[in-house]
Formats: C-alpha cells, structure tokens, sequence
C-alpha cells in the first residue's frame, strides 16, 4: 500500500487554524485591539464597515514594526512574546501564541502599513487568502494600521454562517468594550460606517466606565477595593437597583485581561444574597492584578477563561469585599419591592420628598432621676401595710434578695412600684392594679 500521510500546505493549515481563532468578525477586533494595546499605543482606533463582513480597521500610534517583524508576524507562531516554555507561565502581554495574524490573513484580505519612530520609512504588506503578494517601503505615521477585507471571502460555507448586521456588529461591541475597559489609559474611538460610535478619553476607571455605559450608572456604583499583598481586587459594583435579569454588565479583568467565571460571578451573586429579586443578576466591574505564575491564560483558544493558583481565596476575597462595601455604603440586608413608595423617607431620605413633623415643643424634667428612691410617708407605710394584711395567703418564697439588699421596710421604685417587707418575705406592689408579686424572700 502507498503513503497517504502528508503534510498540508500552510495557506491551508492557517485556514483550518482560523476555525479556532476567527468565529466571526469580533473575534479579529478582539485580537487587532489587543496587538495595538501590546504595541504601547496611547490611542487606537476601530473602523469597521458593513458589521466587519467588508472591513476592519484598527489604526495605533504603538511602537510599529520594522520591516522583517512585519513580514515575520503573518508566519505560524512567530511571536515577540515567548522565547522559552517557561515565559508561557508568566505571560503579561495580551496576544502571545503567534496564531492570529496568520489565521486572520488565510480567510481574508489583510494589508498592514507600520513604522518605527526612528524608521525613515515604514512597511506595506498585502496579503490575501494566506497567499503573499507584495512588501513595497512606504511613507506612513509611526505605529501600525491593519485593514482586514471581505472576511471569509474565500470560504464561503463559513461566511454564510454570519449573523446579521446587528448580531455582528453587537459582538463587536462587546469586544471593544471588554479591550476599552481594561485600559482607561488609553485613548479608543470607534466608527461604524463612518458614523462615531465610541470616543472614549484617557481617565479613571469610573470615567472609563460612566463614557461607555452612560451617566446614568455612575450613582448607583460603590467602589470595592482590597489589598492583601499578593492579589489586589479594585473595581466598582452597582446598587441592588442597577441589576439587570440579562448579562451584559458584568466584568472581570486580571492584570488587564477580560476573562469569564462562572465561579467567581457566583460569588458575586452571594455578596448580594437577599439583595435582589429573583432572577437578576448585579452589574460590576471587577480588576484583579496579581503576579502572572499565579495564573494561567493559556487554556481556551480565544483566551476569555483563566486559571487562578488557588481560586477559592480568590472567591472568598470576591465576597466578602463586595459584601464589606455593600455594608460600608448602607446597601441594607434586605429590600422589600412591595413596601408603600410613602414609606421611602424611612428607608433612603436622599431619594423622597417626604418629611417628617417637626415637634412644636419638647418638654423635659431636668430634675428628674430615674435612680433616686423616694422615700415613703408614715401614713403610706401604714396604708400598704393594711393592704398587705387583707390580702390572700402568703405566696411562695423565690430567693433574689438577701436582707442587706433592701434598707427600708417600705419605698418606691421609679417606675411605680412598691418594694414592701414583711415577715421575712420581700413584695413588689402595684398599687394601681391591688396586686402583689414576689420578688424573694427569706427565712
């Protein structure tokens, strides 16, 4: 029998490669965002045409490339990242495995115009379907400009998969927005069919996340902050009001990287245990940063999960700082949905109109000591006496007082009450009711 094992050409390696790494015109911004955030780039801009199907563009003003790398990163796992197995054990970097450009340049037309700052000229590549087709110097700005045409122009059983326009172009959205998120120190824009999408300025975290989501959010938003040396956990949740019955809000980043938890989201949905309506889910954006090796990135082909050292401290630490501040800002134990809206003022003042009376006058005996004892009268020694003697049997003894506990036979107890005794046993009168009760006695 004759050999029938070969190896296949790489234009067509690179095509199946690209079933992993490029599902739909996101997953290219996903990973062009992510090469510009590593090139340093202090502004970056997304321009898509059509939802992505046509084109995607993302321009950087990042460190560029020289000419050879520029040839070099359309190559199967060439990367600037990696230079041994154990560099993929400390990975700080967004892209590393060497797979993107290649898989994105096989099922696309793909041309990348880049520069050095200290570079006379810089570098334009055409390549379409995998297939090289030129390298020509060229007059351009320092950094790098990729425009990926007519995706899946070559694979037609994989373009007819696309969803529509509006399915794509929410995708896309959502990866702009998770790359954006991480990075408030950089500057991002975003134009779909040459109308302004997102132009998000270079701030804070709350910044970052009050000019994608809108001002609306940023009252119902309580700061979580944590430090325990190894781990530090900083980000913001929302108010039990800001939950959504829909994901959609809600973030996780470690050192810069988005990534997905079912666990962790688990333990913010206990932080907020008895805070919500059933069937909700609260909004939050939450950043990890700790050191790489306690971290692995490398285990899905897109790199959205990841895997932490020792994730129940990590779950422990997620609780209970979010039910710490929850409990800082008077987020309360418990909301009643039904309760009456005239009731609010007793629950958030800030947000009724509702005021309570204030009393015409406060009347206050400054003499008045509850811990005197006001001595009795002859005559009402005598007339207690009396009633003692028409009374029923003597009751039962209960030992609470010893004899030195009580000075006087006969006086009166702040609140009302006479302490009489008797016989060696000591009664607690109430006078307006012609009761006794024991409270000891003694033989």
């Amino acid at each position: 029998m004759s050999d029938i094992i070969q190896l296949l050409p790489d234009h067509v390696a690179n095509q199946i490669a690209a079933g992993e790494v490029v599902q739909r015109p996101a997953s290219i911004v996903k990973e062009l965002l992510e090469n510009s955030v590593d090139a340093g780039s202090s502004k970056i801009q997304l321009i898509i045409r059509d939802a992505g199907k046509n084109l995607l563009q993302v321009v950087d003003n990042g460190i560029g490339m020289s000419e050879t790398d520029a040839r070099l990163a359309f190559e199967r796992h060439a990367t600037s990242k990696i230079r041994s197995t154990e560099d993929i054990f400390k990975i700080a970097t967004k892209g590393f495995r060497g797979e993107a450009l290649a898989s994105i340049a096989a099922v696309a037309q793909v041309e990348l115009k880049t520069k050095q700052k200290d570079s006379p000229v810089g570098t334009n590549i055409y390549i379409e379907g995998g297939l090289f087709q030129f390298q020509d110097p060229i007059q351009t700005v320092e950094g790098s400009n990729f425009s990926v045409k007519n995706l899946f122009y070559n694979v037609p059983a994989r373009r007819k998969f696309l969803k529509n326009d509006n399915v794509e172009f929410r995708h896309i959205i959502d990866e702009f927005q998770r790359v954006s998120l991480g990075h408030e120190n950089i500057e991002f824009e975003m134009f779909h069919n040459d109308e302004p999408v997102f132009k998000l300025r270079k701030g804070g975290q709350m910044q970052r996340i009050v000019d994608v989501f809108g001002r609306k959010l940023q009252p119902l938003l309580i700061p979580i902050k944590e430090d325990l040396g190894w781990v530090h956990l900083h980000g913001y949740v929302a108010k039990p009001e800001g939950a959504k019955k829909t994901r959609g809000e809600q973030f996780f980043f470690v050192n810069g990287r988005f990534f997905r938890s079912a666990y962790l989201s688990k333990a913010v949905q206990e932080a907020f245990e008895g805070l919500l309506q059933p069937g909700y889910i609260p909004s939050f954006f939450l950043y990890l940063e700790m050191d790489p090796e306690k971290i692995d990135v490398n285990i899905h082909p897109q790199k959205t999960e990841v895997k932490f050292e020792d994730e129940a401290l990590i779950f422990a630490l997620v609780r209970s700082t979010i039910k710490r501040s929850l409990g800082i800002y008077n987020v309360a134990p418990s909301l009643d949905f039904e309760r009456d809206p005239k009731m609010e003022a007793f629950f958030a003042p800030s947000k009724s109109n509702y005021s309570a009376p204030s009393p015409s006058a406060i009347n206050v005996d400054r003499d008045f000591n509850p811990f005197s004892v006001e001595k009795t009268t002859d005559e009402e020694r005598i007339n207690l006496a009396e009633l003692y003697q028409t009374t029923e049997a003597a009751p039962s003894k209960i030992n609470l007082f010893e004899d030195d506990d009580l000075d006087e036979d006969l006086f009166r107890l702040p609140n009302g009450y006479w302490l009489l005794n008797k016989d060696g046993l000591t009664y607690m009168l109430d006078l307006g009711r012609m009761h006794r009760v024991i409270m000891s006695s003694h033989q």
